[in-house]
């Protein structure tokens, strides 16, 4: 059904216990800042509101708070790539090595060796940003493939599955460009980029699989998300209505929010735990076949780029 033990993946996060803690300090700590400044938004805007009718007030307090929401969100948008460096891609590091039954340096921290690792493959942060939007892309090239194959088939109303099909497959292929930037973190690469296209290529020739593995995560994660999302919306609304004016319809935008701390913190790192098992898995014995490489070549500008940064110095690629 799936190539990858579910035991296995929280097995991983127990022995990242470090990450897992950090993840939860970021993204509950982005939850709480969700809340607290648009709550804010929301009183300066009532405030403000005091100088009108009751319409104006009700106004000035859905624009404060949305304007709270918006500078919140401006600003993690603004720190994903720090995020991703800092983050992410360490706590993927010592996924790696956990796997590979690797053993942690003594005298230093986990965090502080993967961090180590990530400044050691990419440099700075804006070369592995850099990377990982390449990767997306490629990403996206490979799925058009089903996309592709599905709109060629006699079947009525095939755009419609079509356009579902394709909603599903860009959420599903969301975790695998961590899996892709593990590759060059399992083999010591010494040149991210060429370790990234050569990555894309192992996937691309195995991507049934790999897309199959990914589905199946994506249901699981989702489908907790959605569970978390119901549960969240008690709390949410006592929340809620604690706003000035009692903004009772912020208590779903604010379920959303914790059930997406969760999904972030929590069940994010177990799917690329499960994928990094499916992947290594899946690859094993295996190296890139010419043909999937001209495939890509062909298909998506994304990866040309790659192929055209590899062998440069990380700051001259990355330029």
């Amino acid at each position: 059904m799936w190539d990858f033990s579910f035991r296995r993946g929280i097995g991983l996060m127990l022995q990242t216990l470090p990450f897992v803690l950090l993840r939860m300090a970021v993204y509950f700590g982005a939850a709480l800042a969700y809340v607290l400044v648009t709550g804010t938004g929301a009183g300066i805007g009532w405030g403000i509101g005091a100088l009108g009718d009751e319409g104006f007030r009700a106004s000035a307090t859905f624009f404060g708070g949305l304007s709270g929401f918006g500078i919140v969100l401006i600003v993690m948008y603004w720190l994903r790539e720090y995020i991703l460096y800092m983050v992410k891609a360490g706590h993927i590091a010592v996924m790696v090595e956990l796997i590979d039954n690797r053993p942690m340096p003594d005298g230093r921290s986990q965090i502080g060796h993967a961090q180590a690792m990530v400044r050691e493959r990419f440099g700075e942060a804006s070369v592995l940003f850099a990377i990982d939007q390449l990767v997306k892309g490629v990403l996206r090239a490979i799925t058009g493939l089903i996309r592709g194959v599905f709109t060629l088939l006699p079947i009525p109303g095939v755009r419609q599955l079509v356009t579902i099909l394709r909603a599903f497959l860009r959420v599903a292929v969301g975790f695998i460009d961590e899996v892709i930037l593990a590759y060059g973190m399992r083999t010591r690469a010494t040149d991210p980029w060429a370790s990234a296209r050569a990555a894309l290529v192992l996937y691309a020739q195995n991507y049934r699989p790999m897309l199959k593995n990914a589905a199946w995560i994506t249901l699981f994660v989702y489908g907790l998300m959605a569970i978390l999302f119901f549960i969240m919306l008690a709390p949410a609304a006592l929340i809620s209505n604690l706003y000035p004016g009692g903004m009772s319809a912020m208590g779903i935008v604010i379920a959303f929010i914790l059930a997406w701390s969760v999904k972030q913190a929590l069940l994010e790192p177990l799917a690329v735990a499960c994928l990094l098992q499916a992947y290594f898995r899946t690859i094993e014995g295996q190296t890139p076949n010419p043909e999937w490489d001209a495939k890509l070549d062909g298909m998506s500008s994304k990866f040309q780029k790659l192929k055209s940064r590899a062998g440069k110095g990380l700051t001259e690629a990355a330029e």
